[in-house]
């Protein structure tokens, strides 16, 4: 614990204001910064002598169009960055929103972490958010004529088209989703007293 609290010290004294919010919880530490600060605070996390966080472990995208029981209040698209510092020996969660939810963009951190390549074309490609300075933004995990990204949440579950392979054509081919949307709970009918004991 002591070591988080002194990873809490430096992170207050070194970023100063542009440390957004810090939250403590679970004996983690997540720091929350602004987009327009995002690459500067990502920059010093690395390079300062008291933080040197050298290692990017994860990048993720997130949506919160619903978290739990409530609605999101504020912006939708987060991304977060799970840092390392192999130094101190101590671990940073890093959350930055995008700005507009139309258009999620925010900086890329590629050039600070090359291991930001792939998992920011992840994000991209599964939630839409566009990583301002990426040298190969382009999808990673679904195909490249894909419309929408599959972990929006209001991207409609069975999709627009479905791709198969045509033995004829000798090819893959694109063809309209042919599935039709049906309701699949079933309908119960019970008598007025179900499940009544009766004398």
């Amino acid at each position: 614990m002591r070591k988080l609290e002194q990873l809490k010290r430096n992170l207050e004294m070194v970023l100063a204001e542009k440390a957004h919010q810090l939250i403590c919880a679970l004996d983690e530490l997540t720091l929350v910064v602004k987009a327009s600060d995002y690459y500067d605070v990502a920059h010093t996390l690395r390079e300062h002598p008291n933080l040197k966080f050298e290692q990017l472990m994860d990048v993720a995208g997130i949506d919160y169009l619903t978290f739990g029981d409530c609605a999101c209040v504020g912006s939708r698209y987060a991304v977060v960055l799970h840092l390392l510092s192999i130094s101190h020996n101590w671990r940073l969660r890093v959350r930055v929103f995008a700005t507009d939810d139309d258009f999620p963009i925010v900086s890329s951190v590629i050039d600070l972490w090359s291991s930001a390549d792939w998992f920011e074309r992840e994000a991209f490609d599964l939630f839409g958010i566009v990583f301002e300075g990426h040298p190969d933004l382009r999808r990673i995990l679904t195909d490249y004529g894909f419309i929408g990204h599959p972990f929006r949440k209001d991207f409609p579950t069975s999709g627009y088209v479905e791709m198969r392979y045509d033995s004829e054509q000798k090819r893959v081919i694109y063809q309209p989703v042919t599935i039709e949307p049906r309701e699949i709970t079933p309908r119960v009918i019970r008598e007025e007293h179900y499940a009544v004991q009766r004398d």
